[in-house]
């Protein structure tokens, strides 16, 4: 009658989250506690300033740790949303003329020193001008390649202010840009876009 059965069932292991928020859920007692926390009013203006300057460290910390790890929940407002994503995505998967203008420049400056021979200054005059050309027919090109694969994947989307984001991440050496690039150049864009 109390017996007990020979076989226990075994509880088969849950599958762990996809998109989980990565971090343990708190447990009642510590969330109480940080609820009790924030609710009592500051006893001084300097202990008011103090909790202030606490939770802006705090959210800083978490918004320079999305900028590496491309967390939406912390980006700033100007990197949130597919839109942006796919537009920072779109950008980082090619090579752009304008991610060598910084590098260029610094070649042609010194060049146009002479330190190097008497050629040198018309080199640089003329990779002065090749660079400037080339560089607004990129942006040109990235405009309108931007615009209409954000069209195409996202037809509800407003356009306003994304050439300016795409032009402003192209011009920016890969290992400068924020949030951090997440796919590599000449990898295909991810299946979600398409």
């Amino acid at each position: 009658m109390f017996r007990r059965k020979s076989q226990e069932p075994v509880a088969e292991p849950t599958p762990a989250k996809e998109n989980g928020k990565g971090r343990p859920t708190p447990s009642r007692k510590e969330a109480e506690a940080l609820a009790k926390l924030r609710a009592k009013p500051p006893r001084s203006r300097k202990e008011a300033a103090k909790r202030q300057r606490e939770l802006r460290m705090e959210s800083s910390q978490k918004m320079r740790e999305a900028l590496k790890t491309g967390d939406e929940q912390f980006l700033p407002a100007r990197d949130r949303g597919p839109v942006r994503r796919f537009v920072r995505d779109f950008v980082d998967h090619r090579l752009n003329i304008c991610e060598l203008l910084a590098p260029l420049l610094i070649l042609i400056l010194i060049l146009s020193t002479g330190l190097l021979g008497d050629n040198s200054t018309t080199i640089a005059n003329t990779l002065w001008m090749a660079t400037i050309l080339l560089t607004v027919i990129d942006v040109f090109m990235l405009r309108f390649r931007v615009r209409k694969a954000v069209r195409q994947r996202f037809p509800d989307a407003e356009l306003k202010g994304l050439t300016w984001y795409a032009v402003m991440r192209a011009v920016n050496m890969r290992f400068l840009r924020l949030p951090k690039p997440q796919i590599k150049i000449g990898q295909p864009l991810p299946e979600h876009y398409r």
